[in-house]
């Protein structure tokens, strides 16, 4: 009974413990909470129902129904993803919990369907995404976007101040992760999906089929355990659930923002500044789930004006709050404490007045703290998801413009020059990558649409924006080895010129790890000049490339697509439009592989930085 009082016949309970009626009338199976019915029809821990699932998985044949020639498959991904989430709340309210969801095209019946059934109506491009023609894209990322906010905790877990967090967004302290496995050689909808995916932490991986070690190996590494002899987590899955972070900094600086798989908690405090970037407003934000490689990035703005410049000696202090549900169930709280030095620049130092006579020019011969301890890539890293997350609400040009700026900004400020000088321009090792860095973001898939549908694009922009900076630098800036028979393997220019026929190429862009054959190499393979014993060493030299790429592969996820071509080939493209194009079409002579293309070269691009950042 609903008011809690007992039955009649009932026997009455033990002195001093209280009726409950589910405890009662459970055994006798008059009562049972749809959680439990969920648990117990639909749910059931592995070992008790292996054999089954295996046998309905082997048993599984495609859909006999016949598709008409003019018509998608009928397929209600929304649908079925809605199911999927109402089960984990109902049965497992805040504990850790994954939706993996497998699809192998586009959802065209029901809610969350991105494109009709009928092959007339093409599927949406970045054009039609540009000028707002597009009639299912806006409802499909409602829909998604309020699965998110329904399957969460943060709207019954009570507490001093959660339902505030849950008014903002309810999927807050959401501990069910959503994962999408998309492998179809068309569009499935991963950029209407997307909002869901980053807001429970979840994985993306995109790839053409299921028969792919793209897709198998990635499912595998999705459970990989910590080795047995790790203190506490041994043998434990590597992910944890209902992550949030709370950053604390001291009254010197406050909190813009961040930028990553998290959503807003709405929390303000004295350290939130009105400046945002990325998802700000706020000190705490909910990271879903979690793997011991999600990286966010926080951005701070600095409050104390110059005006008054700080004591000496006095430190900067921030703290980060990380709180998780580990895997084993048990939630767990990280604090991690950080402290520095501040820096008073001297008075007159940022007006930029011209330099004395004899002074040589700007920078030249100051020392500067500041200057000296620039982490150059982890700025190329900072800068590259504020460039990606700005291409949400603006256009990609502007984007473009604003990253332009920002570097003449950071090299008229560091730089070491006469103005008005070009060939005084110096920038110290600290800067001295950072050009090149930008210089191939702007060529990226990260903002560049050319050649990539909204789904890649999507797909992209999210796996960057949880990678660390490691990784994040190869998607930028991929890395190129060579190797030939003059030594070891070498790591070359990523420029065209590194293009020798004799040689083979090794290019990680993390996304592909391509092993590219000169033209000469690949005659020698294919006339089998490997398989002779007088020619051992072109067998090692072979084989050192795929050992190699091997390796890297090994360790990263989702797991790169291999692709070994040759010079002059089709698949050739993969390593060619990755390259700095100093030989082109265009170009007279020069050594190399030319590369068609009207982009201007990394040498056109430093030319012009350096004329607009020495301007007076």
């Amino acid at each position: 009974p609903a008011n809690g009082n007992r039955p009649t016949g009932a026997p009455p309970p033990p002195p001093g413990q209280h009726y409950n009626p589910q405890q009662q009338q459970q055994p006798q199976g008059t009562y049972e909470s749809p959680g439990q019915q969920v648990l117990r029809r639909f749910l059931l821990p592995v070992s008790e129902c292996t054999m089954t699932l295996e046998s309905i998985l082997e048993d599984l044949r495609k859909d006999p129904w016949p598709v008409p020639s003019d018509k998608r498959v009928a397929r209600c991904t929304g649908c079925a993803l809605s199911v999927a989430t109402s089960l984990l709340d109902l049965a497992l309210p805040r504990r850790g919990a994954r939706v993996m969801m497998f699809v192998g095209g586009p959802c065209t019946s029901g809610p969350g369907a991105i494109v009709s059934r009928l092959k007339t109506e093409d599927m949406r491009s970045h054009a039609d995404l540009a000028r707002n023609a597009e009639p299912l894209h806006k409802p499909a990322c409602e829909f998604y976007a309020s699965l998110a906010k329904r399957h969460a905790v943060g709207a019954t877990s009570g507490g001093k101040g959660s339902s505030s967090a849950a008014a903002v967004n309810p999927s807050a302290t959401s501990c069910h992760v959503v994962d999408v496995f998309a492998c179809s050689l068309d569009q499935v909808g991963v950029l209407e999906m997307g909002e869901l995916v980053e807001a429970t932490g979840g994985l993306m991986v995109l790839g053409d089929s299921f028969g792919q070690s793209v897709f198998k190996e990635s499912l595998r590494r999705v459970f990989r355990t910590y080795e047995d002899d790790v203190p506490e987590d041994g043998g434990k899955m590597q992910m944890a659930f209902g992550a949030t972070l709370e950053v604390l900094t001291s009254r010197e600086f406050k909190v813009s923002g961040a930028i990553g798989p998290v959503t807003s908690l709405g929390k303000k405090g004295p350290n939130v500044s009105d400046l945002e970037v990325g998802r700000g407003g706020t000190n705490a934000w909910s990271l879903g789930g979690i793997d011991p490689g999600t990286t966010v990035a926080i951005y701070f703005d600095i409050t104390n004006p110059g005006t008054s410049p700080l004591p000496e000696g006095k430190r900067r202090f921030i703290q980060f709050l990380t709180r998780y549900q580990h895997s084993n169930g048990r939630t767990r709280l990280r604090a991690t404490t950080l402290c520095g030095p501040w820096y008073n620049p001297p008075p007159g130092e940022d007006k930029r007045a011209p330099p004395p006579p004899g002074a040589g020019g700007y920078n030249m011969g100051q020392p500067n703290p500041v200057k000296a301890s620039f982490d150059q890539e982890a700025a190329a890293v900072l800068l590259a998801r504020v460039a990606v997350h700005r291409t949400e609400t603006e256009d990609v040009a502007d984007v473009l413009r604003w990253v332009d700026r920002s570097l003449i900004r950071l090299c008229a400020k560091f730089a070491d020059y006469i103005p008005d000088d070009p060939n005084s321009f110096r920038l110290t090792p600290e800067f001295s990558l950072m050009p090149q860095f930008i210089f191939h973001l702007r060529r990226s898939q990260f903002l560049q649409l050319f050649n990539s549908s909204p789904d890649e694009a999507a797909y992209y922009r999210y796996i960057l924006s949880r990678e660390n900076t490691t990784n994040s630098l190869v998607m930028i800036q991929p890395t190129l080895l060579s190797y030939s028979f003059n030594g070891p393997p070498t790591p070359a220019l990523l420029d065209s010129q590194s293009v020798r026929a004799d040689t083979i190429l090794l290019l990680d862009t993390f996304f592909h790890v391509v092993v590219f054959h000169g033209e000469t190499c690949a005659a020698w393979r294919e006339q089998r000049y490997h398989e002779q014993e007088e020619h051992v060493a072109f067998r090692n030299l072979l084989e050192a490339p795929q050992a190699d790429a091997q390796t890297i592969m090994d360790n990263r996820f989702p797991v790169p697509r291999y692709i070994v071509c040759d010079q002059h080939k089709s698949e050739a493209r993969f390593l060619m439009a990755k390259l700095n194009p100093s030989v082109t079409h265009n170009s007279e002579g020069g050594a190399g592989a030319q590369v068609f293309t009207d982009d201007v070269s990394l040498r056109v691009f430093m030319e012009h930085l350096m004329k607009l950042a020495v301007q007076s």
